[in-house]
């Protein structure tokens, strides 16, 4: 079953970059494992996606944004990152209105608006329950086998099936897998003490703990412990998990009433050695997995469908081929500019903040005490915030049909 284009990965880099190219009226084919029930309704995950403002301008050029409702997003003003005990926080974004990070919204809420939006599009199929099983690039054709027994080409194939990407694999492109030998705990609670929609975190001995604002009085708390450790929390209930969540907390928040169990995620950062290859390219966590500490994982996956829509998406409408090697080349060249810095930031910052020597305890007190001069605040936005750039101009078919199921 030959398609102009095969996207592996339904979640929000996949969908997304599905609407994307859609206005080419080529046909593309979206692969998933999991079943369409689930791509359709996705269930409450624990995750909470901090959104740029330049990640909000893309998703509402993508028809993506506008399907989340109101009550469902949730101001992020500024964020904060503490080295235990000490009262010299490492700042970025701000209180003002037109210069605050941008937003926080639940995880299952973006991909159910992405999912909406792809069905709009009638030349995109759904092809779900079904995973890749081999692939074959060839010189005009990238062909894809799939686990129930169908086949489909394309000139073009993209991989975006996670920091552990089967394709990525496959099409033999190494990465750099740091498996960092914990899991992150994430789950919503009601609390006590305002957070004046002020994101939080704390670099402490053996852990890292953040707390995400969620509106009046309620929040994500964020756990990053030993696998050990997050094995006994996760088995608590809810009254010893609120008591637990006060004691690491320290009570800065107040009392901490868990709504719902806790998440666990294992914390794995990936960075492609390359993005592209022959009639291929990697999008979202296929190409970058990022630390949560400075919440780029999702802007960065938005980024990727930006740059590679640029590049293909006018091959498209004019028929032409859009695996053409010059325009997957300036792809590749523009998203690693755009994410290397703010992956070996995170990197550099994590491995910081988590060095429990005594001369890294003492590199941290100093650099917080740097981070409150203004040149430092503005190098450290320009890092992990980016400029606001402005959204590209995607041309969306009109509304009406929906996602075809292979």
């Amino acid at each position: 079953m030959e398609k102009r284009v095969v996207i592996v990965g339904s979640g929000p880099a996949g969908l997304c970059l599905a609407r994307a190219l859609s206005p080419s009226g080529a046909k593309i084919a979206l692969i998933d494992s999991q079943e369409a029930d689930s791509l359709e309704n996705p269930g409450f995950d624990g995750r909470e996606i901090a959104l740029t403002q330049r990640s909000v301008a893309v998703m509402k050029e993508l028809g993506v944004w506008d399907r989340i409702g109101a009550d469902k997003v949730f101001a992020l003003s500024e964020a904060r990152v503490f080295d235990g005990k000490s009262p010299f926080p490492l700042r970025y974004g701000s209180n003002r209105e037109d210069d605050r990070l941008g937003c926080l919204v639940s995880n299952c809420d973006i991909r159910k608006a992405a999912f909406e939006a792809a069905s709009e599009c009638e030349n995109v199929e759904l092809v779900a329950g079904t995973s890749v099983v081999s692939l074959d690039i060839g010189d005009r054709m990238a062909n894809v086998s799939l686990s129930d027994g169908r086949e489909l080409s394309a000139p073009l194939l993209i991989a975006a099936d996670s920091r552990f990407s089967f394709v990525r694999n496959q099409l033999g492109i190494g990465a750099e897998m740091n498996r960092l030998g914990k899991a992150m705990l994430v789950g919503r609670v009601r609390i006590d003490t305002p957070h004046d929609d002020v994101a939080t975190e704390w670099f402490d001995h053996g852990q890292t703990l953040a707390l995400l604002p969620l509106g009046a009085g309620m929040a994500s708390a964020v756990l990053t412990v030993s696998e050990g450790d997050a094995t006994r929390i996760l088995a608590l209930d809810p009254d010893a998990l609120g008591q637990e969540l006060h004691r690491r907390y320290r009570g800065r928040f107040g009392t901490m009433e868990p709504i719902g169990p806790m998440h666990a995620y294992p914390l794995t950062t990936a960075f492609a050695r390359r993005f592209v290859c022959h009639r291929a390219a990697l999008v979202g966590d296929a190409a970058v997995g990022m630390h949560p500490v400075t919440a780029h994982g999702f802007n960065l996956g938005i980024a990727s469908v930006r740059h590679l829509t640029d590049e293909i998406l006018p091959l498209l409408e004019r028929g032409a081929d859009p695996a053409n090697s010059a325009a997957l080349r300036r792809y590749e060249r523009r998203h690693r500019r755009e994410s290397l810095p703010i992956y070996l930031a995170t990197n550099s910052i994590v491995g910081l903040y988590t060095d429990d020597r005594l001369i890294a305890r003492a590199a941290r007190r100093f650099g917080l005490r740097v981070a409150q001069t203004p040149p430092a605040q503005k190098i450290v936005n320009r890092i992990l915030m980016r400029p606001q750039a402005k959204a590209p101009r995607l041309r969306l078919p009109g509304i009406g049909g929906r996602l075809r199921m292979g």
